[in-house]
């Protein structure tokens, strides 16, 4: 134990050391990357990050493509430039991108044969859960109702105690033998 706890504080005396020390040079990613402009037009950017802002990242899958870091979503913003270069509409590009990935790449996806449960399943949930908390309060309400009374002799007990007066025993009623 003696040697523990001088070990235990040199570590945490280090642990400031160790976190400001520099990274190796393979883990090191340049910052020039993700401040240089990415389109030439800002026009052309700003339509990218709105069509981008309507894809789900699949790697990712909780963030959009336009917030992804991930490297599959970089090629797919580069991707939607091209194609905003080639000339086509919001429409198109995004047709595209749900003929090669599927619906799960839209973060809206449409209401069809093979989306429906997407869409019924969380307001069904909502209602068995309410209908589910409703029986449960409605069975505890009925099983508490239900209890039976106190006896009258416990009753006028726990009123002699809420009153601060001494309880009178139940046996107490009747006259004790008194002691020679």
């Amino acid at each position: 134990m003696r040697i523990c706890i001088p070990l235990l504080v040199a570590f945490f005396l280090a642990l400031p050391v160790w976190a400001t020390s520099p990274m190796p040079e393979e883990e090191v990613q340049p910052m020039s990357q993700e401040a240089r402009p990415l389109a030439e037009d800002q026009v052309t950017e700003k339509r990218m990050l709105a069509i981008a802002e309507e894809l789900r990242c699949l790697v990712c899958q909780n963030e959009t493509i336009a917030a992804s870091n991930a490297e599959l979503a970089k090629d797919l913003r580069r991707e939607i430039r091209s194609m905003i270069g080639t000339g086509k509409s919001d429409p198109e590009i995004i047709e595209f991108m749900v003929e090669r990935y599927g619906d799960f790449v839209l973060y809206r996806p449409p209401f069809k044969a093979t989306t429906w449960l997407l869409w019924l399943l969380p307001p069904l949930f909502l209602l068995l859960g309410l209908a589910g908390a409703r029986l449960y309060l409605l069975h505890r309400n009925r099983r508490l109702s239900a209890v039976a009374p106190l006896p009258a002799e416990t009753l006028r007990v726990a009123q002699h105690l809420l009153a601060e007066e001494s309880p009178v025993e139940p046996d107490s009623a009747q006259p004790t033998p008194s002691t020679p």
